[in-house]
């Protein structure tokens, strides 16, 4: 459904001449680590397109060797390719329930995005323009429109004079506690006995922001100043409150991590990833992204993200991304990331697949049927997976919205404690990530590809539960399957086969 409203200023990726001689977006082959170094431009022209650009109105906010970060009115977008960009109102896949999201497209070519640049002055230098989308949270709720995003002044400092407690607040119903139950879920509290903590790796968690909260600070736990993506602001705090909680599962597995939130306004995908790859860590962790469950949707925003992680993998890095809650989850159906789903511990000890976390065998031809996920971290069960009790904001949006209500309808906890119950794959993805942390301390030469393996090859199998109805529902079966992928991660088998 097209509608009227364009937003005041438009996000997009300008990707420059190729060295390949394939634009990005419409390459004959796939874009992974294998190939992507055909798409890096000449260092000499990108600066030409950089300085041809600005001239044009446009304001610059990254660079990289493959895009360059943009924004500007629309009009300017206009005015300078000769198009017209439209507002279009599509289904998405949001926490189960399917809804509506506005995007913008033009009606210069099939892909979706995609500004055709071929008649504008700029076509010496630029193969194409590809409009920034929504991305969306694995995980909790999608924030009402009756939250403010921005707390006022007033209320900061009321809940500022408030800290929150270190503590997590006791509860009835069976739920996990960081630090304590997702390390021993994940069998890494014998690895920090033998001295791996993840102590001298870089961690980089993508996401809403990090608020200071007493459960780290007291801890001991060492995160860096809050690195502004595009278009993002406030490093101080986190309005919603999705990465400072996600974040938690991150040092409960690998405490003495090296971290850095950069946060994200869920717009400017690209950039922001590529924020990240400058930082230089050994490892990315991603908690969002959308829903594609076909090659036609695969967007022009979505190849140029397609090409920023795998190059961020050929330097290195690894990156872990959520397989979705009912999504079909780009990027973490990405060909070089490890996809991190979901299997939910019982108060037992015993391990069942939860339908809330994604399973499937991707259906975009770039990917070449790649299953998703590739291993899972613990997440909760439906309706709204409140599972791990983890630190907020106080006031922020997640506490406000999870607040009360019984279990498993709400987490039972005031709207302004600091403290909420959620999980998703969005905490599947940092509790992997921390796993990576660990193994990467104890064999630094492991490449990407190579943690991958060896966290698949030492999953706990999960033999029970069904994966996400959304995705087809598939039952988890002894040995690899759909449902849970290798099965639940363990990270002192992996961390005992890195060393070995």
């Amino acid at each position: 459904m097209v509608i009227n409203n364009l937003p005041p200023v438009v996000y997009a990726e300008a990707s420059v001449k190729s060295v390949g001689g394939h634009s990005l977006f419409e390459a004959p082959f796939p874009i992974n680590s294998e190939t992507v170094l055909k798409f890096h431009s000449e260092p000499e022209l990108v600066e030409s397109a950089v300085e041809r650009l600005r001239s044009e109105g446009f304001e610059v906010l990254h660079v990289s060797p493959i895009t360059i970060t943009i924004s500007a009115p629309p009009e300017v977008y206009e005015r300078v390719f000769k198009t017209k960009i439209i507002p279009v109102e599509r289904e998405v896949l949001k926490f189960n329930e399917m809804t509506t999201s506005t995007f913008l497209d033009t009606s210069d070519t099939d892909t979706p995005g995609l500004i055709d640049v071929s008649k504008s002055s700029l076509a010496d230098v630029l193969e194409g323009i590809a409009i920034e989308e929504p991305r969306f949270r694995l995980g909790v709720i999608e924030p009402s429109e009756s939250l403010k995003t921005v707390l006022t002044e007033a209320e900061r400092n009321f809940f500022a004079s408030t800290k929150p407690s270190a503590f997590p607040p006791p509860k009835s119903y069976w739920h996990l506690n960081v630090p304590a139950d997702v390390s021993l879920g994940l069998n890494a509290d014998r690895v920090h006995r033998d001295g791996i903590t993840g102590r001298d790796i870089k961690v980089v968690m993508i996401d809403t922001g990090w608020y200071a909260h007493p459960f780290f600070t007291q801890r001991g736990y060492r995160s860096n100043p809050v690195v502004l993506g595009p278009g993002s602001t406030d490093p101080d705090h986190d309005e919603e409150s999705h990465g400072t909680g996600e974040s938690a599962n991150i040092f409960a597995v690998a405490p003495d991590v090296d971290f850095t939130m950069v946060k994200f306004n869920l717009i400017t995908s690209v950039g922001t990833f590529n924020k990240a790859v400058e930082l230089n860590p050994h490892i990315i962790s991603i908690s969002w992204g959308n829903s594609i469950s076909n090659g036609e949707s695969y967007s022009a925003a979505d190849k140029a993200l397609a090409a920023s992680i795998a190059d961020a993998v050929t330097q290195g890095i690894t990156v872990v991304c959520s397989a979705g809650n009912g999504q079909w989850s780009f990027p973490g159906q990405h060909p070089d990331v490890i996809s991190a789903g979901g299997a939910y511990m019982h108060a037992d000890g015993t391990f069942e697949a939860t339908p809330y976390a994604s399973g499937f065998l991707s259906r975009i031809p770039d990917f070449n049927n790649r299953t998703s996920p590739d291993v899972c971290g613990l997440v909760g069960m439906p309706p709204k997976a409140a599972y791990i009790m983890l630190p907020v904001e106080p006031g922020s949006q997640i506490d406000v919205k999870l607040s009360g209500n019984t279990h498993p309808n709400g987490d039972e906890t005031p709207n302004n404690d600091g403290w909420a119950a959620f999980s998703g794959t969005s905490a599947a993805a940092p509790q992997l990530a921390g796993i990576c942390a660990l193994v990467k301390q104890m064999s630094p030469n492991l490449f990407p590809a190579q943690i991958r393996e060896v966290l698949k090859d030492t999953a706990r199998d999960v033999a029970s539960g069904n994966s996400n109805p959304s995705t087809g529902g598939h039952e988890a079966v002894p040995g690899v399957d759909l449902a849970t992928g290798h099965g639940l991660v363990d990270a002192y088998e992996a961390v005992k086969k890195a060393r070995s």
